[in-house]
This record gives C-alpha cells, sequence and structure tokens, in this order.
C-alpha cells in the first residue's frame, strides 16, 4: 500500500475556502467535495477567519529600533519562559483528546510530532482524520429525524428497534452518534447526573406555571436539522409562544452561536423586545456571545431543565409542520435552494396555514391581535 504524503495548502487556498464556508451557498459535504478537504478542516480554517479577520482593519505603528541585547535580563526571560511552557504543558494534557488536538497547528514551524508531544497526545491522534458523512448515514439520518418527529420521547434503543423492524440493520452506538450530530434527543425526564460547565452558565427555567396569552410576552429559539439532498443544513428559528409565529430564521451549514445571534437580533429589529427568551441547553444558546445579545437588552433570559422537558414538544410541534409540509416533500440540491424554500413555506405558514390551538386563526392574525405596544430593540 503506496503511503499518501502529507498535504500542505498555501494560505490563499485556507483563505479562499474559509471564504466560500463563511458564504454559506454550499453544505460542508460539497464545499469538502469541491476542495478535496476534510469537512474538519473546513470548520477549523473558518473559525480562523472569523477570529483573525479584526486584525485587518488594525492600525500598526512603525516598528522602533533594536534595543541593545541584556544578557542578564535575556537569560531571566528564558527561565520564566521555561516556567509558564512547562505550566501551559500540563494545563494543556489536561483537556480531552479532542481539544487538545485541536491545539496542533500544522502550519507552525514546530514539528507536529513536537506539538503533539506537548499537548500530550500520540502522534497518530494528531495526523487522524475523521470520515465524513456518508450517503448512508444521510439516509439513515433523515430516518431517524422521521421517527424522531413521529416518537418523540424514543431513545437510540428504540429507534434501533424500530429500524431493524423496517429491515435497516443497525448498531445503537451508531444511532447514538447520528443522533449527536443531528442534534436529536428523547424528550423524556431525566435524572441530572450531569455538572453544568463553568464557563456555560445554565440559566433558570421562567415558564413554570406562568399563563402565556399574548405576543412577544415569550420568544422560544430552537435549532433542528434539516436533510438535503445531498448533505444537511440546520435550522434556527425565533417563534412567538402565544401566536406561534416564525418572527426570523437562519438556515445554516454549520450549528454556531453566531446563526441563532443573527435570527434573535433581526426579531428584535422587526418586532420589538419579549419580555423572556426562552430556550434549550444547547451550546449555540448558552454560548456567551448568545446569553449578551438577551441580556444586554434587559430581556429574561430562561433555559429548559429539570422538570421542564414537557416545554420541548411546543417547538417540536413547528418542527412537525415545517417537516412534513415542507422539507420530506422536497429534496433540496443546493444550500440556497433550502434557505429560498423554507422562507417560502415560513411566510405561508404566518399568513395563511389555520391553527386549532388558534380557534383556526393563522400565527399572523394571532400575533397581530394580540400585539401590544412595541418597545424599541434600539
Amino acid at each position: 500500500m503506496t503511503k499518501r504524503n502529507r498535504r500542505t495548502h498555501s494560505p490563499a487556498f485556507k483563505a479562499k475556502v474559509a471564504l466560500a464556508a463563511l458564504k454559506g451557498d454550499k453544505t460542508l459535504a460539497e464545499l469538502a467535495q469541491q476542495f478535496d478537504v476534510h469537512p474538519n478542516q473546513i470548520t477549523d480554517w473558518k473559525k480562523q477567519l472569523q477570529e483573525r479577520v479584526a486584525d485587518v482593519f488594525e492600525v500598526g505603528s512603525a516598528a522602533p529600533s533594536a534595543p541593545p541585547v541584556d544578557v542578564k535580563v535575556l537569560h531571566a526571560k528564558i527561565g520564566q519562559l521555561t516556567l509558564e511552557n512547562d505550566f501551559f504543558r500540563k494545563r494543556a494534557q489536561q483537556g480531552g483528546t479532542a481539544g487538545r488536538k485541536a491545539m496542533i497547528d500544522r502550519d507552525h514551524a514546530l514539528p507536529v510530532t513536537q506539538q503533539a508531544k506537548l499537548v500530550g497526545i500520540s502522534r497518530s491522534s494528531a495526523y487522524y482524520q475523521s470520515r465524513g458523512v456518508s450517503e448512508a448515514d444521510l439516509k439513515l439520518m433523515r430516518r431517524i429525524d422521521e421517527l424522531h418527529l413521529e416518537h418523540p420521547f424514543a431513545g437510540a434503543r428504540m429507534l434501533v428497534r424500530l429500524l431493524r423492524r423496517e429491515g435497516i440493520k443497525v448498531g445503537r452506538r451508531h444511532v447514538s452518534t447520528l443522533m449527536k450530530r443531528m442534534g436529536v434527543e428523547a424528550l423524556y425526564r431525566k435524572p441530572n447526573t450531569s455538572r453544568k460547565h463553568a464557563a456555560h452558565r445554565i440559566w433558570p427555567y421562567l415558564l413554570r406555571h406562568r399563563k402565556i396569552d399574548r405576543a412577544n410576552q415569550v420568544w422560544a429559539l430552537d435549532t433542528s436539522y434539516i436533510p438535503m439532498a445531498r448533505g444537511f443544513v440546520y435550522l434556527t428559528a425565533v417563534v412567538d409562544w402565544a401566536s406561534r409565529r416564525v418572527l426570523a430564521h437562519r438556515v445554516a451549514i454549520t450549528l454556531e452561536s453566531c446563526h441563532a445571534v443573527e435570527a434573535l437580533e433581526e426579531a428584535f429589529a422587526k418586532y420589538g423586545l419579549p419580555e423572556i427568551v426562552n430556550t434549550d441547553q444547547g451550546s449555540q444558546f448558552t454560548a456567551t456571545e448568545f446569553t449578551d445579545a438577551v441580556l444586554s437588552r434587559n430581556v429574561l433570559l430562561s433555559m429548559d431543565g429539570k422538570g421542564a422537558w414537557r416545554d420541548n414538544v411546543f417547538v417540536e410541534r413547528v418542527w412537525r409542520s415545517v417537516k412534513y409540509e415542507e422539507v420530506y416533500l422536497k429534496a433540496y440540491d443546493s444550500v440556497s435552494h433550502a434557505r429560498r424554500s423554507i422562507g417560502n413555506y415560513l411566510n405561508w405558514y404566518n399568513q395563511n396555514r389555520p391553527h386549532s390551538r388558534l380557534a383556526d386563526q393563522t400565527p399572523d392574525e394571532a400575533y397581530f391581535a394580540t400585539l401590544p405596544a412595541i418597545k424599541s430593540a434600539a
């Protein structure tokens, strides 16, 4: 077997790929095929571009002339750097393998083998590239999504049994892995067995025993997996709780907090401020970028938690309508096609689709009938 030579990419190539991902017109699978790179690599380059783009506009000052070298000070600095490097190496090795692997910089002058040694992972782990999503897995993910809408209480074990009755042979661990990738989770009361990360505060649930009967009283945000002909995207929506009206949405190729923030700020600009914004505990909603966008406007933030599992059912009903009446009837051939078609459906959903829970009113009719004076989002 011939050994594949290690590939190196120029900064210009990385920038081109990152800009294509930032544009969001193609799925990660399509971009990976177009540029012949792994989807994880594309995600990394996109994040690097977003983090460093502000540096382009920084005003640099002229470099001062080099001062004379003081050998004693230089030796002291070397000792200090030795201690600091030892400190950071020990701290880096306390994280998980995925986090330590993310620290590897293939373009750095320090060899990858040495970098792997410093962060405490094997050389093979540093070079390993996970496989992309296969066509078979994409079909399986779509069926899992359909079964989840029909049986939202079904976990990985029950889904395996349901799939096997359809002649699909698959293991529980594989189904569990795909569910995590899709952001799908069974709806049921669970014991509080996990500790909350210090960097991701979980806000209390504020809707228990609260009567919600008017527009802009409570907004809900959630993100759902959307299958395409090739690959998949994520749909994030801002929904008015009382009227079921979709106030804003975003279709994106990655699951990041920035897309939730964009949708929320669009809703703020168009419809004013709600009293409460409610979300689940997904990473895109616990991120500081999102929580700051809510709290900086003196809006209360609520998150589903222990004892509030049934409140997910409200948003699940919206996703059920979107998927059975739009997504599953289409095979989107591009991200732009998905954005356009889903946008058209949501306009129809708001303006023309009657709801039995709203006394056969449309979401638009129910929203504007109970809309109080709009507060400015400025």
